[in-house]
């Protein structure tokens, strides 16, 4: 480790009860851990990204089949955000990988000198293309299949999808900030916690906080609109407020916008104000 790294991020005693959280300064290390291996082995970062897609489109039907008939507002939120849950938990518990965890934990790796800005651009262009394909992918097979994912169903993913698409620009970054806020502090206390109980409800909570909130995140708005215009292809699906380009209710604008959005919510909202304190606790300040 480099003497910035042991500056910013100092060698911390690990607990001896096996329950008891790590300190912030080993937890910040342990995260960054995971984004440089993922950058030293890009063939099966990609295959672990992949899959991590398709956990998250996996999670978007499941929140689309609870919620459909639910008319009240928040109880659909709630359902949704239920449902949704899991994806995190299997991606965190399966060591698969998700781009806006890659997006906090890459910095993390930048902020202690362990990682090169070039090697985290690659890091979140491997990711996010992965992710992309791997929600795809399922939504795909889910769409093809047809069957109970049409009819209310199918007109449910229509207008859970165009309102995510049809929202203001500045509207769509800042709640792309908000949902990593959300989610990259879960993975956070992922990485501080012991127990594989609490790792799993720390997981799970990202993803439902950010869902019940009606937040932006990549992935998710990949499966959220992918899958209706998808269903327009096989069985069509009318699909009026939803494009795949770069118009204003375009999936390609959306992916950018969000995109964006995760990036500021996970380096300048979770990683930073992280790393500050393990640099200050060293310091005894």
């Amino acid at each position: 480790m480099s003497q910035l790294a042991e500056a910013i991020a100092p060698p911390e005693q690990v607990p001896d009860d096996p329950f008891e959280p790590y300190g912030v300064g080993v937890m910040v290390r342990r995260i960054a851990d995971m984004a440089i291996e993922k950058a030293a082995n890009p063939y099966a970062f990609l295959v672990r990204a992949v899959v991590g897609g398709a956990m998250v489109s996996f999670g978007v039907l499941l929140s689309l089949v609870v919620s459909t008939g639910v008319t009240t507002p928040g109880l659909s939120s709630l359902l949704m955000g239920l449902a949704f849950g899991m994806s995190f938990v299997l991606i965190l518990v399966s060591g698969m990988s998700l781009i806006t965890a890659d997006m906090a934990a890459g910095a993390l790796a930048v902020f202690q000198g362990r990682m090169q800005v070039s090697e985290y651009t690659r890091l979140l262009v491997i990711g996010l293309l992965g992710n992309i394909a791997g929600a795809l992918l399922f939504v795909l097979l889910s769409a093809a299949a047809g069957g109970p994912y049409l009819g209310a169903l199918a007109e449910h993913a229509v207008a859970i999808g165009t309102g995510k698409a049809g929202q203001p620009l500045g509207t769509a970054l800042l709640l792309g900030v908000l949902c990593t806020w959300f989610l990259q502090t879960s993975m956070c206390l992922f990485f501080k916690a012991r127990s594989d109980v609490a790792r799993m409800g720390f997981a799970f909570y990202g993803p439902f906080a950010f869902v019940i909130g009606a937040t932006q995140h990549v992935v998710a708005n990949v499966g959220f609109l992918g899958f209706p215009l998808l269903l327009s292809v096989f069985h069509h699906v009318s699909v009026p407020g939803i494009t795949w380009g770069f118009g204003a209710h375009g999936l390609l604008t959306d992916i950018c916008v969000t995109t964006v959005g995760n990036l500021l919510g996970g380096t300048v909202f979770v990683a930073l104000p992280f790393q500050l304190v393990a640099w200050l606790q060293q310091r005894g300040r």
